[in-house]
């Protein structure tokens, strides 16, 4: 049976003026438009293509792909708003995409960039957009393990860092000293899990090669503290010439390594230096 919102492989049934009609299953014939039909395409045959509403509540088959489907998120963009009724997105098909008033997060206007959820509202069963993200996320709790690789989107810019969307269906965050450029909102990148907190609270870095680099630098850094007694003159502000010839290292990996152990709560750091926290105190 074809899933409303989502991509479906159909039988092909029939050529008819309009197009192809497709096998639905309980949902009987769905019409994909002549100007959506592949080369090749015949009656016998199968197709991929994505299930929506027209205009005229009727459901229809499309070839084109959407930003996103049912319970996945996107960045995009406003085209036009509607006071009574909400605003419309673009989402990559000829129908754009309504985002209605109650579940805007606040107003908008054509030419905005929005993050937002693609629902299938169960009120009216058509695909709507919703922007109020704190309903859409960690509904279960998280089940990820340290290390593992996740797909993330970033939905907006935080005082220290960056909140992304994890997997479609876990918030994180990604602290500015584990990133080494900018990143933009509805940007979708690679990148780990690098600890979940008590809380369940998730905090997060980029790409594996990262994660395996900046570990082995973190306990080198610990050891030269341990073999200076725990405590050294180097922060953020030390010249990378110094950093380098103490630590062996370069000076942005030096502020990604120390970030990580202020973190962990493993090191202190002040306007003389760092230093080791002492056991007892991280419990």
């Amino acid at each position: 049976m074809a899933s409303l919102g989502k991509h479906n492989l159909l039988p092909i049934v029939r050529f008819a003026p309009p197009g192809l009609y497709l096998d639905g299953g309980e949902h009987g014939e769905i019409l994909l438009p002549s100007r959506y039909i592949p080369a090749g395409a015949k009656p016998g045959g199968k197709i991929e293509v994505f299930v929506f509403r027209d205009s005229e509540d009727r459901l229809v088959a499309t070839t084109e792909r959407p930003a996103a489907v049912v319970d996945e998120f996107a960045c995009l963009q406003v085209v036009a708003v509607n006071p009574r009724v909400g605003v419309f997105l673009d989402w990559g098909l000829e129908k754009d995409l309504l985002l209605p008033i109650r579940e805007a997060g606040g107003p908008l206007k054509p030419g905005d960039w929005v993050v937002v959820q693609v629902q299938l509202d169960r009120h009216t069963d058509r695909l709507i957009a919703s922007a109020r993200l704190n309903r859409r996320l960690d509904l279960v709790p998280p089940h990820y393990h340290e290390g593992e690789s996740v797909k993330l989107l970033v939905a907006s810019k935080s005082p220290i860092g960056y909140n992304l969307i994890i997997n479609n269906a876990h918030r994180g965050l990604i602290y500015q000293t584990e990133v080494p450029g900018t990143l933009k909102v509805g940007q979708k990148v690679d990148g780990y899990v690098r600890a979940i907190r008590p809380d369940g609270k998730i905090d997060l870095a980029l790409g594996q090669a990262g994660y395996r680099r900046i570990g082995p630098l973190t306990e080198q850094i610990v050891q030269v503290l341990t073999a200076s007694g725990g405590r050294l003159p180097y922060n953020d502000n030390s010249p990378p010439e110094d950093i380098r010839e103490t630590f062996g290292m370069s000076k942005k990996a030096f502020k990604q390594a120390i970030g990580a152990l202020f973190r962990d709560r493993r090191i202190i750091i002040d306007p003389d230096g760092i230093c080791l926290v002492a056991p007892e105190s991280t419990n």
